[in-house]
């Protein structure tokens, strides 16, 4: 499963709900990886998706593989409401 999300926080994808996206990733078994600028990197570290240096306006894709991929999707969908990082 795959959806794409814009960034509309002046601060871009900052740490703090990025550190809350890897935490959250980090709980599942399944692959769970973040797409910008043609790079497609694990969610599940911290340091990887803050060197994706995502700013305000950028477009972001969240793939989330294997079983429970709804309920997972989500997850992490919540925390980009939550943080108003998307609209």
């Amino acid at each position: 499963m795959t959806k794409e999300y814009t960034i509309i926080d002046e601060a871009g994808l900052h740490a703090r709900p990025a550190s809350l996206l890897s935490q959250t990733a980090a709980k599942f078994p399944n692959p769970i990886f973040i797409e910008h600028n043609g790079k497609k990197l694990t969610l599940k570290s911290i340091l990887v998706v803050m060197s994706l240096g995502v700013p305000q306006g950028a477009t972001i894709k969240l793939h989330v593989d294997g079983e429970n991929q709804e309920t997972v999707m989500t997850a992490l969908e919540a925390i980009l409401i939550e943080h108003k990082l998307i609209a």
